[in-house]
């Protein structure tokens, strides 16, 4: 009797999802360990068709269905827990319930997109020199990146949302063969977040949605961030997990384009992950100086623009989770992790064959 209540515990129905889930987290280490492996069979194989079925879904309804997947998510565990508080069922099913909703969400979500967190590095996939740190360099990558943002500023008084979504989407179709893509991998259709003025508090411009393949953008942001922000997070959809990667994933494709808008969104939000790492540079004034007025006014007016609605609290608490959420999924530097697009922007500065593969980057004509 003992034995077959033991077998209908832990080898029943009800606990599939739990061992799914165990054999998911051995997947984990396995692809981890072997990232040649997951790249091959999952990110170039596997996901692709996964991204293209959830897309083809979600694209059909105007809202966000991973935003109404997480409403429904906290309403059911929400009411479990009442229900276990006020005794209408027992803690011992409270538990097993909580445990199978854990685990079919982890499932989902490595199943669905999570395992492109173990696929070979940029560099190896894309064939991109690694570049030594050199002071000579980095300051003669700044100024030429100066010298862009200068020469591709404009204002957006003239283009619209869709518009902008027409040419980055255009923009990937084109050098997705660079960027080992398997284009079109379904559609990235932008949502707004449902929830923008609270994420708006905590810094978040825009998010991927794992559970339906969808792109997120804050409603908030300014027209002057939108391409590079959505081009940012369609390389989330295109199984591009690091922060770092996907940053560098917007900028080239966005300066890839023929679009001055693209450029001058792309190089401006570049140009703050540079400055930042050029502060304690002798010659740091001269190069600010460098930067036009306009320029100037624009990387203010964007650094203001969200420092007006920031809430210390909520910013700091939605740093921390994303910060454990990223080194869960072994990705070492966390939050910092974002600031590693300076280093694929040099090594591809200083990779001749890279550049030559992708083509010149100041070959724009408007």
């Amino acid at each position: 009797m003992a034995i077959g209540k033991f077998r209908q515990i832990f080898f029943g129905r009800a606990a599939l999802p739990i061992w799914l889930a165990l054999i998911t987290f051995g997947l984990t280490e396995l692809f981890s360990r072997h990232p040649k492996v997951t790249e091959v069979f999952y990110s170039q194989t596997f996901y692709p068709g996964i991204a293209f079925l959830l897309s083809f879904v979600s694209k059909w309804v105007s809202f966000s269905m991973d935003d109404t997947f997480y409403v429904i998510l906290a309403i059911f565990l929400l009411t479990i827990s009442l229900l276990t508080i006020f005794r209408k069922i027992r803690f011992r099913k409270f538990l097993l319930l909580f445990l199978q909703t854990l685990s079919i969400c982890y499932v989902l979500f490595y199943w669905f997109w999570g395992f492109n967190y173990y696929r070979s590095g940029i560099n190896d996939r894309l064939q991109i020199g690694k570049s030594k740190p050199d002071t000579v360099q980095f300051v003669r990558v700044l100024e030429n990146l100066i010298a862009q943002t200068n020469e591709s500023y404009c204002t957006f008084d003239d283009i619209t949302k869709s518009e902008i979504s027409r040419l980055v989407e255009s923009s990937y179709k084109e050098n997705s063969s660079f960027l080992k893509l398997n284009y079109p991998q379904g559609s990235r259709i932008p949502k707004s977040i449902s929830l923008s003025s609270f994420f708006a508090k905590a810094g978040i411009a825009g998010y991927y949605g794992p559970f339906f393949s969808e792109v997120h953008l804050n409603d908030n942001l300014l027209m002057i961030e939108y391409p590079q922000v959505l081009a940012h997070e369609s390389a989330h959809q295109f199984g591009i997990t690091s922060e770092a990667e996907a940053n560098f994933y917007g900028w080239l494709v966005c300066v890839k384009s023929d679009s001055k808008y693209l450029r001058y969104s792309a190089n401006l939000n570049m140009i703050n992950y540079f400055l930042s790492q050029a502060r304690r540079l002798h010659n740091f004034a001269d190069l600010i100086h460098q930067i036009d007025k306009p320029v100037i006014d624009d990387i203010r007016k964007v650094q203001k623009h969200w420092e007006s609605m920031r809430n210390e609290q909520i910013d700091k608490a939605a740093g921390k989770v994303n910060d454990v959420y990223l080194k869960t999924n072994k990705i070492e530097k966390g939050i910092e992790d974002y600031f590693g697009v300076v280093q694929f922007v040099m090594d591809f500065e200083t990779d001749p064959e890279a550049q030559k593969r992708v083509g010149n980057l100041n070959s724009h004509t408007e």
